[in-house]
C-alpha cells in the first residue's frame, strides 16, 4: 500500500538537468577572454603587486573556464550528441587542458589563450547546432 502511494504518477524525461536555456558556452568564452586580457595587462605592467594579483585572478578565471566546460560536457551533452559529433569528447578534453596547468592556468602565453578561445568556439558551434536541431 505504501509503495503504491509513493510511486510516481508521472514519468518525465529531459536531455539536461534544467529546462533548456540555462546552458551556454558563452560563460566559458567570457572567462577565457578575461584570461587573455589579464595576460596582456600582466605583460604590460612592471608593478609586482599588480602582477601577483593578475596571476591569482588569471588562475581563478582558468578554473572557471574548466568548470563551465565540464558542466556543458557532463550535464548538457548526451550520448546522441556524442554519436553525431564523435570529436566532442576530444574537444572538451583539449579545451579543459588548455585552461589547466599546461595552458592558461599555468602560463602567461597569449597564444594559449587564443587556442583556448578557438576550442571554445568549436564547442559553441556544435552546442548551437544541437540547440537548433
Amino acid at each position: 500500500m505504501l509503495a503504491r502511494l509513493l510511486r510516481p504518477r508521472t514519468t518525465v524525461s529531459a536531455h539536461c538537468d534544467l529546462p533548456c536555456g540555462v546552458y551556454d558556452p558563452a560563460q566559458a568564452r567570457i572567462e577565457a577572454e578575461s584570461i587573455k586580457a589579464i595576460i596582456e595587462k600582466y605583460q604590460a605592467n612592471d608593478d609586482p603587486v599588480f602582477r601577483a594579483r593578475a596571476l591569482i585572478i588569471k588562475e581563478e578565471r582558468s578554473q572557471l573556464v574548466k568548470h563551465h566546460l565540464w558542466v556543458l560536457w557532463t550535464d548538457y551533452f548526451k550520448p546522441p550528441h556524442f554519436e553525431k559529433y564523435p570529436q566532442l569528447h576530444q574537444l572538451f578534453n583539449e579545451a579543459t587542458k588548455l585552461a589547466g596547468a599546461a595552458g592558461t592556468k599555468g602560463t602567461l602565453d597569449v597564444a594559449k589563450a587564443d587556442e583556448l578561445l578557438a576550442k571554445i568556439d568549436e564547442i559553441a558551434k556544435i552546442f548551437w547546432e544541437t540547440k537548433n536541431a
